[in-house]
């Protein structure tokens, strides 16, 4: 972090998920453990990290509630984050809705990570997934097919204000936008690529140009926030980097760089560049 003159940064869990890999009773327990550090590291160094996010444990959603009030309110946590699939389902699933609800009244964002095993594989008759290809370009399908349920199961049209931050800048959705919005949905109260642009996306394109310009040009400056793949720090200064290099106005890289997760995250203190994930 030192590299980074003003370098502050929004604790998350990476992978894996917490429910893939226990049952619910241990999930319970280490998501409370997780949430319980993270708040004792934004106390023990405000310096380094203005906040955190909670980790839930989403084979129980009712426990999930529960800690996500507990973190929200006791631990004054940033928001939640959650994986798509959850357990193998979709986001737009009814039983996730009480959970939108609570965070949508609360006004913070959702954080939005894809996951996908090597186990999935990538054609009939194989095992697993090769290459790395579950990861590289199976994830990003994840975060955009998790988009698109959100969009078009009409969750946006129930929660208005709810704010979901998404991976990768948007992964498939900026480039793919006119393709995905090609047919109005009857049923949703607006043209699909506004529930599209409603979306806020982080940075974390290993510090390529051309990926954050089509972002840029789909979601706007004021939907963009710095984020990087954490530890690595080469993807840190490549981000940073890659933001100021941006032929964008001085304005617009400074709401990427701290403004906009100020706003989203009510934190009306803080000057410092932020990171998120």
């Amino acid at each position: 972090m030192d590299r980074i003159e003003g370098f502050r940064q929004v604790l998350t869990i990476s992978q894996p998920p917490i429910e893939s890999v226990v049952n619910t009773k241990d999930a319970a327990e280490l998501t409370k453990l997780a949430n319980d550090e993270m708040a004792e590291l934004v106390i023990k160094y405000p310096d380094r990290f203005v906040g955190a996010v909670a980790s839930l444990p989403m084979n129980n959603v009712d426990v999930a509630l529960r800690e996500a009030d507990r973190s929200v309110r006791d631990l004054n946590f940033k928001g939640i984050q959650l994986f798509t699939p959850v357990a193998g389902k979709p986001l737009d699933s009814p039983e996730f809705i009480d959970l939108y609800d609570m965070i949508s009244k609360f006004d913070l964002p959702i954080w939005i990570h894809p996951t996908r095993e090597r186990s999935v594989a990538d054609y009939i008759g194989e095992n697993e997934s090769r290459y790395d290809l579950f990861k590289t370009l199976g994830w990003p399908y994840e975060t955009s097919l998790g988009m698109a349920r959100l969009v078009f199961s009409g969750v946006f049209d129930k929660y208005p204000n709810i704010k979901f931050i998404v991976h990768h800048c948007g992964a498939m959705v900026p480039f793919f936008a006119p393709r995905l919005c090609l047919r109005r949905r009857q049923w949703l109260q607006k043209p699909s690529e506004e529930y599209f642009k409603m979306f806020y996306v982080d940075t974390a394109v290993g510090g390529n140009i051309p990926s954050l310009m089509c972002g840029y040009a789909f979601f706007g400056a004021e939907h963009i926030l710095l984020g990087t793949d954490m530890p690595r720090e080469e993807d840190l200064t490549k981000n940073v980097a890659s933001i100021e290099l941006l032929d964008i106005p001085d304005t617009d890289k400074k709401m990427i760089f701290s403004d906009n997760v100020k706003r989203l995250l009510n934190l009306q203190e803080q000057n410092a560049k932020e990171l998120l994930h």
